[in-house]
């Protein structure tokens, strides 16, 4: 089986940046922990387990030792109050998200009222959320905006949504207010793997989507590709693969979200390319 992957595709910056400091602090200091999993990656989250950095759901669970913030950021009560317990923190936070939160409470201390585009059990929506005050409206598309808000509106959009929910969003707004600032906090990694994913999706006969099937991008980028080619399938190793995905079908595209890791990549195309092609 012939197998092309996407011009961009993969671990992005903001996620090797956590892991390389997660790491270094296993790599120095006695007992390490993440507060939540690191990256959204079972595998990734697994092979740091392995290195001795622990998964805490709370700062209960960790009496002493150093506390990793995750790439997908937090309240700042949390890193306050981990520094209050004597824990030594190491901030992984994403610099794209960190982007967003500084927008977001910059809109909130101008006294727009604050849209979030954004899923809102998503923990890098929470930490946006904290940043505005805690007061903001979080939608997931535009038809979940309220019937009544305020003239002056402030929009801040989690890292990896897709630009045409941002658009919908800020359209569905405008006639509605006297004033709107948008800030885009989409990053361009998540820009650069979605154009690149909807891309080769619509020029092969197959393609497979690799990462955690609790990563939001990656979920968005099978979504992309799915509204491209039905013959879409979200994997997070080669053991989910099947070969009937491959029927009757001579090239199999291959992309993957910011938070896979290229040899976790290479083990689904390794194992792509032994599939027979059909002619």
């Amino acid at each position: 089986m012939k197998v092309v992957v996407a011009r961009h595709a993969g671990v992005c910056y903001g996620v090797e940046r956590a892991l390389k400091m997660a790491r270094e602090a296993a790599d120095v200091s006695g007992q390490v922990s993440t507060l939540g999993p690191l990256i959204h990656n079972p595998q990734a989250v697994a092979a740091l387990t392995e290195r001795g950095v622990a998964v805490a759901g709370s700062l209960d669970e960790i009496a002493h030792g150093t506390v990793v913030i995750r790439s997908h950021g937090v309240d700042p009560a949390v890193i306050a109050e981990a520094e209050s317990r004597g824990l030594d923190v190491v901030d992984a936070t994403c610099p794209f998200v960190r982007a967003a939160h500084t927008c977001a409470a910059e809109l909130a201390a101008a006294g727009y009222a604050v849209v979030i585009v954004g899923e809102s059990d998503h923990p890098e929506v929470e930490g946006i959320l904290a940043h505005a005050g805690g007061e903001a409206v979080i939608v997931e598309r535009a038809s979940d905006l309220p019937a009544r808000m305020s003239r002056r509106i402030g929009v801040v959009v989690q890292t990896t949504q897709q630009i045409a929910t941002l658009r919908q969003v800020v359209d569905e707004l405008l006639p509605r207010a006297n004033e709107i600032r948008v800030c885009n906090t989409i990053c361009s990694a998540t820009a650069k793997r979605q154009t690149s994913a909807a891309e080769l999706a619509g020029e092969v006969d197959v393609i497979v989507v690799v990462g955690g099937h609790n990563s939001g991008n990656t979920t968005r980028l099978a979504e992309i590709c799915r509204a491209r080619n039905p013959r879409t399938h979200h994997v997070e190793t080669a053991e989910e693969l099947r070969a009937e995905w491959f029927a009757n079908a001579s090239v199999a595209g291959v992309t993957a979200g910011a938070s896979t890791p290229d040899q976790q990549i290479q083990g689904v195309i390794a194992a792509i390319e032994s599939i027979p092609a059909d002619e």
